[in-house]
């Protein structure tokens, strides 16, 4: 009661302060006047106001207020199972990049942050070649025999009975520093880069590189001696038998790197007059991405002249 007493004091209180602020002459009230002084009154008693607490659909009170208790009904989601999983203590020891069978972690992006050397004319394509073959040299007289990341692309073509075109573009990759792109299907394979191709003292490695270097051989004339496929590296690494990896597949499991491959560019046209550069991005990154997972093995895994597996010596011969 005395709360109410208290507002209706106040709203007397501010109807009277609000009357006497009008400049007031001896004419009678408008019914525009009495409209804005009705809209003032609202406006200025509403704030003073108690609000009524809505009531709670979680409270549960039994109206003593000595002995008063609210109850909150607490919903609480269930986490989903790869969350679940991620919390178990051996979630990430990963040696090689080992994973729950029904997990499928969200690894960094494979990135290459070197030059990207673009060539498409036969000028440009020998010079790219001299370039390789001259930091090759300079590894050899350090490390003895060298490894470069090596890979090709074509278009495809999407009707039966079509035969596949011709290799469009080579990539080749000696470090971290630079990947050459080379657009061979306009340059073809000048001198320096079959001296380079059939040179046996440089390893050419790859995924499925013994097909690329059949189709080199087959749409060019030019042999690729001393290839070495990272499926066999992965069965030294990984033990077992062999796996009908993916280059993407093998990244991840090896070196815990997500390699992307997004169907508008691998199956783009490798043919245009010049490449994206997306397409030189993408194509840069797959020959790196082999030299890198090549690299990352131990010594003892790695093929020598000595090793060297049946496969790559078939195809050198």
């Amino acid at each position: 009661m005395e709360e109410k007493s208290q507002s209706l004091e106040n709203k007397s209180k501010s109807k009277k302060t609000i009357l006497s602020e009008l400049e007031l002459d001896d004419e009678p009230f408008t019914e525009e006047d009495l409209q804005a002084i009705e809209a003032a009154f609202e406006a200025a008693t509403s704030s003073s106001l108690p609000k009524k607490r809505r009531p709670s659909p979680y409270d549960d009170s039994d109206g003593d207020d000595k002995t008063q208790q609210h109850h909150c009904r607490i919903a609480r989601r269930r986490l989903p199972s790869s969350v679940l999983a991620l919390q178990h203590p051996n979630a990430f020891s990963l040696s090689p990049c080992r994973q729950a069978a029904n997990i499928r972690m969200r690894y960094p992006v494979m990135k290459f942050g070197g030059q990207i050397t673009y060539s498409r004319t036969a000028v440009q394509v020998e010079k790219a070649a001299m370039e390789v073959l001259k930091i090759i040299e300079a590894k050899e007289k350090q490390a003895g025999q060298t490894a470069v990341g090596f890979d090709i692309e074509w278009r495809p073509t999407f009707q039966r009975g079509v035969p596949p075109r011709k290799a469009a573009v080579m990539q080749i990759c000696v470090d971290t520093s630079c990947c050459h792109v080379m657009h061979i299907v306009h340059s073809g394979i000048p001198q320096s880069l079959q001296l380079l191709l059939e040179d046996a003292s440089i390893l050419k490695v790859g995924l499925g590189i013994a097909g690329d270097s059949v189709k080199v051989f087959k749409d060019y004339n030019v042999s690729t001696k001393a290839v070495e496929d990272l499926k066999y590296l992965a069965k030294r690494k990984l033990g077992g038998g062999l796996q009908n990896w993916g280059l993407a597949s093998l990244t991840e499991k090896l070196i815990c790197k997500q390699l992307l491959k997004p169907n508008k560019i691998r199956l783009g046209n490798w043919e245009a007059k010049f490449l994206s550069k997306e397409q030189l991005e993408y194509a840069a990154i797959d020959a790196f991405t082999s030299w890198h997972l090549y690299e990352s093995l131990p010594n003892a895994e790695k093929v020598t002249p000595d090793n060297q597996s049946e496969e790559l010596q078939a195809v050198s011969s």
